[in-house]
């Protein structure tokens, strides 16, 4: 019997040093596991709470911003607070991803640990009963050494992974994380219906005048569209986006600006009509036919079903809602427009008496209505602009029979001006100190944008009546106006008093309204076909280029490119 005990006591020796130190992994690792939870439920805790506190002081500030607009004290103290609360947020993002990788590497460790020891006190057989099992107890403990050296790898190489990640550089992160683009931002880009301001006037005049779509000469990609819709594309720097609806669906799309990849795709859903009957529209109008807006971090759109969805610029849908089916006869057309941290919804329906009409202002990174104010009129479908006007922002708006200016701030009503009248599709643009507006196929008017209340008496400077369009917008370079109607009567006016200088039918018909890139006018038909002309107050056609696809919406300009919308296809224009 002793030979025998001493054949097992070197084993026996052997193995206490490996269970003490499995026994001491499993001790570390298991505090380091209880520590990093900690640490992780604290910082979700401050999450939640003390970031969710400083959301509402930053919400406080901004409602008493918009009584006092040109506080620039306040101004900078919302911009720092944001600039705080977006740091806090990335910090506490980063801590939790690092944060999980370590926990999960401390259990690992933690489990693997637990069973190496549990191997190591393994009772050894009695040698006089059972056979020798000493080299199968020896494999036993080889490998289990070898499990415990892998969780301490592990775990090691994890925090050198987690410790050797580059920091987060704020400071060149500073104009991104501010709260609303800068104007000249906007101005860069085609951030919604018609580009900056509304105006159909591209910033950049180094865009293609000849292309082919049969042959492909001049096409630098074109991409099919997974959905119908009638709204024009929106440019933010690498990327375009547009939306599509049908009965069942309504999605926003995001396409690589470069390679016309379709980069996301993001559902709306039914956040409120999903209860509701369907609805009817027409099929000139279809249920995507407003544009979608973007502030350059997000983008926006709204349906024919009265729901509206926003994302982020890598698909996350960040809030949707309902404002509710609109009470619209040819169902809801009217395009979203932005104004720093504001989506503007001018949600004209049913008529004027029923009192259904309003102008929304909602936050662009929550959602939330900012404010309301109710509208005199009826039922239209044209689109909100954004106006500086003497230094001070204005929105303006067109429906039977008012054009009425608000105060972005807080929905405040300016001034209003009664001249029109039937059903209002054009929407309004500002060139040359004048608000110009349509009554479709009946005048064009020129608005003086100064005063308070009803200023009809004063401010209109001078008014037209002629044949003008009943649904595409106009366009000015400053000095002349250019009108379009459906039918293809294209009417140049001048600017000052309104004076026709020129007519000419071009026998085609359209429905987007014309563009401005220099010192060329942009005209797209509905066969697809692009009439350029050179600005002046004579009618010159310099040349015509053929898609050879329909079309229906407004084209989008960028930096030596145009972006088209046909029926089937995204087609991008360009060197």
């Amino acid at each position: 019997m002793k030979s025998e005990h001493n054949d097992i006591s070197p084993h026996n020796q052997a193995m206490h040093p490996w269970y003490d130190t499995a026994v001491a992994t499993v001790i570390v690792s298991g505090a380091f596991s209880v520590v990093i939870f900690a640490l992780l439920a604290a910082n979700h805790f401050q999450r939640s709470v003390a970031d969710a506190k400083r959301e509402e002081q930053l919400e406080n500030l901004k409602t008493t911003l918009r009584s006092q607009p040109d506080n620039q004290q306040l101004i900078s103290q919302i911009r720092q607070l944001d600039l705080q609360i977006r740091q806090h947020r990335i910090r506490r993002h980063d801590f939790s991803r690092k944060g999980a990788y370590l926990l999960l590497a401390s259990v690992v460790t933690f489990l693997v640990a637990t069973k190496c020891a549990a191997t190591f006190r393994k009772k050894l057989p009695e040698p006089q009963l059972q056979p020798d099992r000493r080299d199968e107890q020896f494999r036993e403990a080889k490998y289990a050494r070898w499990a415990v050296a892998t969780g301490l790898v592990m775990l090691g190489f994890a925090a050198l992974l987690l410790a050797f990640m580059p920091a987060i550089d704020f400071s060149a992160g500073g104009a991104a994380v501010a709260s609303y683009p800068s104007d000249e931002e906007i101005n860069k880009n085609w951030p919604s219906f018609r580009g900056p301001g509304g105006l159909g006037v591209s910033a950049y005049t180094n865009i293609p005048a000849s292309w082919n779509g049969k042959t492909g000469e001049g096409i630098l990609w074109k991409t099919e569209l997974p959905l119908p819709g009638h709204n024009s594309p929106v440019v933010w720097g690498d990327r375009v986006f547009i939306s599509g609806a049908d009965p069942n669906n309504r999605e926003v799309y995001c396409f690589d600006a470069l390679s016309g990849t379709l980069l996301w795709t993001g559902a709306v859903g039914d956040p409120v009509s999903s209860g509701a009957e369907p609805i009817e529209v027409m099929e000139d109008t279809g249920y995507a036919a407003p544009t979608v807006v973007t502030d350059g971090r997000r983008v926006c759109a709204i349906f024919a079903t009265g729901d509206i969805g926003c994302f982020d610029f890598k698909g996350n849908r960040v809030w949707i809602r309902s404002l509710g089916i609109p009470d619209s006869a040819y169902g809801y057309a009217s395009s979203l427009a932005v104004y720093r941290n504001l989506v503007v919804v001018q949600y004209d329906q049913a008529s004027a008496e029923d009192g259904k009409s309003k102008v929304i202002a909602l936050d662009f990174f929550s959602g939330r209505t900012v404010w309301q104010t109710n509208r005199p009129v009826g039922g239209s479908w044209s689109s909100p602009i954004v106006a500086e006007i003497e230094s001070k922002p204005q929105i303006i708006t067109c429906g039977d029979p008012w054009v009425i200016a608000y105060d972005p701030a807080n929905g405040a009503e300016r001034w209003r001006v009664k001249c029109l009248s039937g059903d209002i599709a054009p929407s309004p643009i500002y060139a040359g100190g004048l608000i110009l507006v349509v009554e479709p196929d009946y005048k064009l008017v020129a608005i003086r944008p100064q005063g308070r209340g009803d200023i009809t008496d004063t401010a209109i400077a001078w008014s037209v009546e002629d044949i003008v369009p009943s649904i595409c917008s106009p366009v000015s370079d400053g000095e002349l106006i250019y009108l379009l109607t459906s039918d293809g009567l294209l009417c140049c006016h001048r600017l000052s008093d309104g004076t026709k200088l020129w007519e000419k039918e071009l026998e085609r018909n359209f429905l987007a309204s014309p563009s401005i890139v220099g010192d060329r006018l942009y005209l797209l038909s509905e066969k697809g076909v692009m009439f350029i002309l050179q600005v002046g107050v004579e009618y010159k056609e310099l040349t015509r280029c053929e898609l050879g696809e329909p079309c229906f919406a407004s084209p989008a300009f960028g930096n030596g490119r145009i972006y088209i919308r046909a029926t089937e296809h995204l087609y991008c224009i360009g060197k």
